[in-house]
């Protein structure tokens, strides 16, 4: 196993590139942190589709309840939903929106985010203050690039997996 800073606060993120190396934030967003960290061991996110994908801006994904490419997908309505478990209050912060931060996808309503994410291609200092960021990209931030545009792609990439460097 390679040696991580802190592997309970680590996301191993596999895409059909490689790994991705996501640090988590513990101290900045515990509620967020805890909820990936929950959802990548139970392994909700695994072939959890990227339903929205703007070059320049963010890859989303995390829809546990229709993204999920290996369970009853539905293309048209990934993004749309969310896990069992009750929704995450915001936890803003004055990290920024920088290549390679987690963001907490959300609707209007700033304490609905659920199991939804999005990391960032570039700087989105616009978001700042108004979604929660709680990790970011380490390594492999190439295959984030790589991942297939779209609203929604035609042929979305996936989470192959995630899991918690601790674990794996």
């Amino acid at each position: 196993m390679t040696d991580y800073k802190d592997p309970e606060n680590t996301i191993l993120l596999e895409l059909k590139g490689g790994t991705v190396v996501i640090e988590l934030l513990p101290d900045v967003a515990p509620a967020h942190v805890a909820r990936m960290k929950e959802l990548a061991r139970s392994g909700a996110y695994d072939n959890v589709a990227f339903h929205r994908v703007i070059p320049g801006f963010m890859a989303q994904t995390g829809d546990v309840a229709h993204g999920n490419m290996e369970n009853d997908f539905n293309l048209r309505r990934a993004g749309t939903g969310a896990s069992e478990m009750p929704d995450v209050p915001a936890e803003f912060s004055k990290i920024p929106h920088a290549r390679g931060s987690i963001g907490a996808a959300r609707s209007a309503n700033p304490n609905s985010a659920n199991s939804q994410f999005f990391i960032n291609f570039s700087d989105n200092d616009f978001l700042n203050g108004q979604y929660t960021v709680y990790g970011q990209v380490k390594s492999g931030m190439e295959h984030v690039d790589a991942i297939v545009v779209g609203e929604p792609p035609e042929n979305p990439d996936r989470m192959i997996s995630m899991k918690v460097a601790a674990d794996a």
